[in-house]
Order: structure tokens, then C-alpha cells, then sequence
């Protein structure tokens, strides 16, 4: 709504200014390393994902037999204590690695994808300068993927609202 607002303003104004669309999403989704990077990410992501299943795996086993050692009596209260302690650990340990799994996940991510959204983002830059759009915008999202520098007006907002620019 705000980008369309935005339009319209500066089209009531009388700028003479040419703006473009993109769709994004299916230009993203034919780029081969894109397909590539979906599928190193899947097979890191599997990969945390199995080794925090073994984790759970185990610590699910621990729990079946200690709960069976107690059923049976073959363990003392203080001996109870003490493993069911450590159980907590293992759990906590567990909430860690799956936070420490989403990071590695997100970095990831960054790693195999900034190269390839850089790529995209300087594409569209040149596109936008050699056809003279002012404005491209995403079909889809309807953000704004280039702008031509002239149309920034922070400076002159900062100076209406009485911001030392």
C-alpha cells in the first residue's frame, strides 16, 4: 500500500520517471544455484537433525531404564536422585543443541545464499540503470528492488523534521 502511495505521488507531481516489476521468485527459482544451495542446506539440515534424534534417542533410553530400575527397586533414592539429575542435564543439553542447530542452520543459509542474492541484486542494478528505471519493484512482495538514488528523500525529511542531517 505504501509503495503504491508512493507511486502515486510522485506521478502526481510530474515527474517523468520509469518504473519496472520484477517477479523475483520465479527468476530466483531458475537459477541453478539456487537448486544447488536448497540442497546443501537440506543435507546440513539433516544431518543436525540426526544427530540431535540420536540425542533424543538416548536420552529417552536413559530415562526407559531408569525408570525401570526404579519400578523394579534395584536403585537406591539417592541413586535415583542423582540420575534423574543427570537426565535434566542431558535434556538442558539438548534445548542447547537445538538452538546451536538453528544458528548453524541460519549461518548456513547466509553462507550459501549471500553470494547468489548479491549476484541478483547486482543484476538488477545494472538492469535498472541500463534501461533508466527510477523504481523497480518485486511482483510479489511488492518491495522495492531498486531505486535510483535521486529519489531518496531522507535529507529532506530529517531537514522538515528538524534532524541535523
Amino acid at each position: 500500500m505504501l509503495t503504491f502511495g508512493l507511486v502515486l505521488l510522485l506521478a502526481a507531481t510530474g515527474y517523468a520517471q520509469k518504473f519496472g516489476y520484477c517477479n523475483s521468485a520465479e527468476v530466483l527459482t531458475q537459477i541453478p544455484e539456487v537448486k544447488a544451495a536448497d540442497s546443501d542446506l537440506q543435507a546440513f539440515q539433516a544431518q543436525l537433525t540426526k544427530r540431535g534424534q540420536d540425542m533424543v534417542k538416548a536420552l529417552q533410553e536413559k530415562a526407559a531404564e531408569l525408570k525401570r530400575k526404579e519400578e523394579q527397586g534395584t536403585i537406591s533414592p539417592k541413586e535415583l536422585e542423582a540420575q534423574s539429575a543427570k537426565l535434566k542435564e542431558d535434556e538442558a543439553k539438548i534445548g542447547a543443541y537445538e538452538q546451536e542447530m538453528m544458528n548453524k542452520l541460519s549461518q548456513k543459509r547466509e553462507e550459501l545464499f549471500k553470494p547468489i542474492f548479491d549476484r541478483f541484486n547486482k543484476a538488477m542494478d545494472d538492469v535498472a540503470k541500463e534501461n533508466g528505471f527510477s523504481m523497480v519493484f518485486d511482483k510479489n512482495t511488492q518491495v522495492v528492488l531498486f531505486a535510483d538514488e535521486s529519489l531518496d528523500v531522507t535529507k529532506l525529511l530529517k531537514t522538515k523534521m528538524g534532524i541535523a542531517n
